[in-house]
């Protein structure tokens, strides 16, 4: 009878309803609407908050900020940025075995909102460690969890999932676009707190939209895929507590500091990558075509990181650019900096849809993944060298345009790699593993954002050539290795294109 009860689950879980009839949302079902409203809202939040709050570290008390050293607080928000895809452990653990993804998602949201109001509402580093715990942990939660219940959506071999996923990314970058804007304007003009406040207020309405939508998911969003025990519950629950207090002890004795935050991110990062892929692969849950489909997982997860510690340059070593070397004079009036980061979500907005619309039509004549990942990863290498030709200038000396440019070939990198991506995760997921494999792609994003936040104390514009030059040329390395083991690599991935 279990056995039966998980068969149907299972069905359920990759042939959602009529889904494949169902094309009211730009030829997709029409309840993708509803998660792209929420990402969208999730993501003016998030981004809205991210604009502004390395600038808020390290700007001096009489500018508004804290005064932080400035190499200390890149690694501060890389060591955040970590967390927030760190998070996604158990988040998804948390949706497969406790919650399911629907109830995880929208704990996860009121979660966010708490830590832009803690943000907004509490004075110096009080208001900087709740607010970003809250907001790291939240994220961690929704992404995966926003990310695999688009998947449900879509029966297996649907070619319109990439595509699918294009448009969810849309509204990823929709929200990304105003939340810099209107939160750098409030920031420059008011204060940094009021910027914090429209964060908030931002996720308080995806919330609202979510919940008049929500019950709309198919059957599937709302199971769980892989019970705990009731009898495992307060051992979990134990732990988590041992672990919350090993945290605290680690900060009281000075072992975890500012300065070396950034470094135990990346071990923490590692080692649950690693962890969980190896409960993945060992599981008796799993498959032998299944695993292998893990195993083709792993160089797009390298390829991953090492695209995601460049591409995540721009809420660290991007920002300090923009704030020192970057001229932002437009017509006698000074450009918040934070507005440089929605010049990326521009040209996703205008490019979403012709990639979306070239997997659409290319059908199963569009390259494999694999090379979608390669790419990306060498394009995103090519961008860095493009700082290049600019380095060597004064204070404000690199033209706005150039660095439009230049964040123009971020975008294509990034639409090559991080949607499909996600896509990706989705379609090499065991059954039993669906949210967590998602999860693993989202580490490869935390190793990279906390590495682009490491990284950035070693930036300097005395050093760019060097600098810029040499991570640049390392992400081409990576990207042509990839390719060169397209094969090999398509064949464990069992028939997924």
């Amino acid at each position: 009878m279990t056995d039966q009860i998980q068969t149907v689950a299972n069905d359920r879980a990759t042939t959602p309803g009529d889904s494949t009839s169902d094309h009211g949302f730009f030829g997709q079902p029409r309840v993708l609407a509803n998660l792209f409203g929420v990402e969208m809202w999730e993501r003016f939040s998030f981004y809205g908050m991210q604009g502004i709050v390395l600038l808020y570290l390290y700007y001096s008390v009489s500018q508004g900020g804290l005064g932080m050293d400035e190499g200390t607080a890149s690694a501060v928000i890389g060591a955040y940025g970590g967390l927030v895809y760190l998070s996604t452990i158990p988040g998804a653990w948390l949706a497969d075995r406790v919650l399911g993804s629907e109830r995880t998602l929208f704990y996860s949201a009121c979660l966010i909102m708490l830590g832009h109001i803690a943000l907004s509402a509490l004075p110096g580093y009080a208001g900087v460690i709740a607010g970003l715990l809250m907001v790291g942990i939240g994220s961690g939660g929704l992404k995966a969890n926003a990310t695999s219940l688009v998947g449900t959506l879509y029966a297996e071999g649907d070619e319109r999932r990439d595509a699918g996923f294009s448009l969810f990314y849309l509204g990823i970058n929709l929200g990304a676009l105003f939340g810099p804007l209107l939160t750098g304007l409030l920031q420059q003009e008011v204060g940094f707190h009021v910027g914090f406040a429209a964060a908030a207020i931002g996720m308080f309405l995806g919330l609202v939209q979510y919940t008049m939508g929500r019950t709309k998911l198919p059957a599937s969003a709302h199971e769980v895929k892989n019970p705990l025990p009731a009898g495992q519950l307060p051992k979990v629950l134990g732990l988590a507590v041992l672990v919350a207090l090993a945290i605290v002890a680690l900060v009281l004795t000075g072992l975890v500091t500012a300065e070396n935050l950034a470094t135990w991110v990346i071990w923490a990062t590692v080692v649950g990558a690693v962890a969980l892929f190896l409960t993945i692969v060992t599981s008796k849950k799993v498959n032998a075509v299944e695993r292998g489909r893990v195993w083709a997982f792993v160089p797009m997860f390298v390829a991953s990181v090492a695209f995601w510690t460049l591409y995540q340059q721009q809420f660290t070593v991007v920002t300090i650019y923009s704030d020192s070397r970057l001229d932002r004079d437009l017509f006698g009036w000074t450009m918040p900096v934070s507005w440089v980061q929605s010049v990326n979500p521009v040209f996703i907005i205008l490019l979403a849809g012709v990639f979306a619309a070239m997997w659409t039509k290319l059908g199963p004549r569009q390259p494999s993944t694999p090379l979608k990942f390669a790419a990306g990863t060498a394009i995103m290498g090519v961008a860095f060298l493009l700082f290049i030709p600019m380095a060597g200038g004064g204070a404000h000396s690199a033209p706005l345009l150039g660095l439009i440019g230049i964040l123009l070939v971020f975008t294509i990198a990034e639409l090559l790699l991080s949607p499909v991506g996600l896509s990706l995760a989705t379609k090499l997921a065991p059954e039993a593993f669906r949210t967590q494999m998602v999860s693993l792609f989202f580490l490869s994003i935390a190793l990279g954002s906390v590495l682009a936040g490491y990284l950035g104390k070693y930036y300097s514009a005395d050093h760019e050539v060097s600098y810029f030059g040499i991570l640049g040329l390392i992400s081409i390395g990576v990207g042509a290795l990839l390719a060169v083991f397209t094969k090999p690599i398509r064949r464990l991935m069992a028939g997924v294109h």
